[in-house]
């Protein structure tokens, strides 16, 4: 089991846990929901803490920010080792323990999704505080200073919304946010989940669909051999029509019956 405790940054002294019951959502999603909890909430109560959730992974791993936010790096915070704040704009604090390395500056603005350091918690390393093995310790903050299991604020109750592409077909921002996360999690795609594809978002894209028969450059520039492997995905959930590179209704909603996956919120 990996977890500890520490005195939290801005936190008062014997904050009082809030009942998930009484979460309002916030503008933040789960950027690890593609790791392994190796840290229940609960076990961290039963083991001291004032509460966090661990995902285990490998040191080094990019931390996404769960919301926009300004960056404050705390050096050397007691168990919690070193420990990255984002304070958002409603008040509340995201903040990540035992990192193997700052990113950003204090006072640097960094939108949702943004990497604000990386992970680290190998024993007995810089940075990594009481951790027993490499892993991230995350919790959030509540403008009283009370620390509270961020999974019961996540945006819409629980990360990332559903698209409504796999009904109409259209593709949309809430589509091109959950195909980042999804690329986050499995093709090393370290932008912003902002619903914008670019470059980097085709480029990790074109890695992923390797996976699917596309042998192109990685140059993010989709064009309809790119389009093509996403056809030979959208196969694989629904989609019986033609693999010509041509994305149209049939395949964006197939592709986001994929896409729509809870693992990718």
């Amino acid at each position: 089991m990996l977890r500890g405790s520490v005195t939290t940054f801005g936190l008062a002294a014997g904050g009082v846990l809030l009942s998930g019951n009484t979460a309002q959502a916030l503008d933040i999603y789960n950027p690890f929901s593609g790791y392994r909890i190796t840290g229940t909430w609960q076990d961290h109560l039963d083991d001291g803490s004032l509460g966090g959730i661990d995902y285990g992974m490998g040191v080094g791993t990019a931390l996404p920010a769960a919301g926009a936010g300004v960056v404050t790096n705390i050096p050397d915070n007691g168990t919690g080792g070193h420990t990255v704040t984002i304070t958002h704009s409603d008040g509340y604090r995201t903040q990540y323990m035992h990192l193997s390395q700052f990113l950003l500056a204090n006072g640097t603005s960094v939108g949702k999704g943004g990497i604000v350091g990386y992970s680290g918690g190998a024993v007995g390393a810089p940075g990594s505080g009481s951790s027993t093995g490499p892993h991230v310790h995350w919790h959030l903050i509540t403008p009283g200073g009370t620390r509270v299991n961020p999974l019961n604020y996540l945006g819409g109750g629980g990360g990332l919304p559903k698209t409504s592409t796999e009904q109409d077909g259209v593709p949309g921002p809430v589509m091109w946010q959950r195909t980042q996360n999804w690329l986050r999690i499995q093709s090393g795609y370290t932008g912003p989940i902002d619903g914008v594809p670019g470059p980097n978002t085709y480029a990790a894209l074109q890695l992923n669909m390797r996976n699917w028969g596309y042998t192109g450059p990685l140059d993010g520039i989709p064009g309809t051999n790119t389009w093509a492997a996403v056809q030979r995905l959208a196969a694989t959930h629904g989609y019986t029509g033609p693999i010509d590179g041509v994305m149209g209704p049939n395949s964006w909603r197939a592709y986001s019956h994929f896409i729509n996956q809870n693992q990718w919120d």
